[in-house]
Formats: C-alpha cells, sequence, structure tokens
C-alpha cells in the first residue's frame, strides 16, 4: 500500500487495483494527479460537506473516477454538480455498498456526516472524517459530556474491528485534550497502523508508549504535503 499525504485530512491511497482519495480539500504537491493510473480504478471518499473536508472541484474529475461515495449530508446541500447519478453514491451512517471489488461500509461521526471503512485487494482501512471526542477547553460541562458520550456510543459500533490502516483526527486547538479521542480509539480497535491528519496547527508526536505501555501502535503524523508512507502486508 502506498499512502500519499495531501492537506487536512486528505490522502490518496493506493492498493494493487485501487486508488482512494479521501476528503480532498487542498493538494498544494498535486498528488493526486493524474487521476487515471493503468491498471487501477479511482474512487472519491468525503465524509462531510465541511468546506476543508469537500471541495466540489472534484467533480471535474469525473472522467477518471468509478465512483464517488459522498455522505448525504452534501446530498442535503445541493450535492456534487454535472456527474451523472450513476457515479454518484450518497450514504448515510451504517451502510454498506460493493462495487468493482470494493466494499465500503459507513459508520457515524461525532460532527457532521459519517466516516469510512473500505475494504480494497484485502486491505482494511478506516478514514474518521471527523469522527472524534471533541473536549473543547471552555466550552460548557454539558457539551463536554454529551461529546463524551457520543463519542463512546461510537466506539462501541467499532470495537473488536480490525484495521490495516486507520486516518484519526489530533487537532491541536483541543490543546491537553487533543488525544483523548485517539488513544481510546486505539484501545478499542486494532489497528495496525494509525495515521492522524486534521491537525489545524503543530503536527502532534506521538509517545513511543502510544497508546499504552506494552501495546504500541505505530504512528505516521504526516507534516509536508505529498508526504508518502509505504506499507507491507504484516
Amino acid at each position: 500500500m502506498k499512502i500519499i499525504y495531501l492537506q487536512h485530512s486528505g490522502f490518496v491511497v493506493e492498493t494493487e487495483r485501487h486508488r482512494l482519495i479521501f476528503d480532498y480539500y487542498q493538494d498544494p504537491s498535486a498528488s493526486v494527479f493524474p487521476l487515471r493510473v493503468v491498471g487501477k480504478t479511482t474512487s472519491v471518499f468525503c465524509s462531510h460537506k465541511h468546506g476543508d473536508h469537500f471541495n466540489p472541484k472534484i467533480s471535474k474529475w469525473a472522467h477518471d473516477v468509478e465512483k464517488y461515495y459522498l455522505s448525504d449530508d452534501i446530498e442535503q446541500s445541493g450535492g456534487l454538480s454535472g456527474i451523472t447519478g450513476d457515479k454518484i453514491v450518497y450514504m448515510r451512517p451504517y451502510e454498506q455498498k460493493e462495487h468493482s471489488g470494493l466494499k465500503v461500509v459507513t459508520y457515524g461521526s461525532t460532527d457532521e456526516g459519517l466516516s469510512f471503512y473500505v475494504e480494497a485487494d484485502d486491505w482494511r482501512i478506516f478514514h474518521a472524517g471527523d469522527l472524534n471526542w471533541w473536549h473543547w477547553k471552555g466550552d460548557t460541562d454539558e457539551n463536554n459530556h454529551a461529546a463524551a458520550a457520543a463519542f463512546q456510543q461510537e466506539l462501541k459500533r467499532l470495537s473488536g474491528v480490525a484495521l490495516d490502516i486507520a486516518f484519526f483526527p489530533v487537532d491541536s486547538r483541543l490543546a491537553e485534550y487533543r488525544t483523548l479521542g485517539v488513544e481510546q480509539f486505539c484501545l478499542t480497535v486494532n489497528v495496525k497502523q494509525l495515521v492522524t491528519m486534521h491537525d489545524c496547527g503543530e503536527v502532534w508526536t506521538a509517545p513511543a508508549d502510544f497508546p499504552a505501555t506494552g501495546m504500541p501502535v505505530p504512528v505516521w503524523s504526516p507534516a509536508v504535503p505529498g508526504a508518502t508512507l509505504k506499507l507491507r502486508r504484516k
């Protein structure tokens, strides 16, 4: 597997037969081009309508894209224009679709939209979108308790899931609470490789014993657009 960091929560993931583009927002390194790669089908995923996760520019890629898998809140906000209906799959949380060797399962979010679980060439991939434990300093106790409960409820659905790669937000704006979500996620879900995203400032450096002593999870925290990680099956 080859993973290319685009910007923010955007990544390209390449497997033997598939090219997956997640949450395209900006691509300063022009890493999504060329879109069409010989022997691979290109699929585009957008977890929700926020401008830092969904760029309508992706409609211009239609000629080279097999399918667009989009959160249904994008459809409710006007959808992706200029694309024939059979190329777009609008999805709600807790749905499953299969097409051209891809298995796509959606989970929920603790913000807008959804998160994606994708199986491609026997790789198990999870992109969290804005699923996180959003504990904000200065917010009310009531709101922070509600955020914690919402996150724990979603984790119950993911408990025991085995992932080869997981993309998960570690937002610097949460200050000392930025790792609450990612720690609990990695303690609940079987993650072979973690990739952090949605830094919104300082890039996080994981401690050697993350997420807990005796339970290490390899972490890649890309800082520069175009940075690449290559993985082999373990």
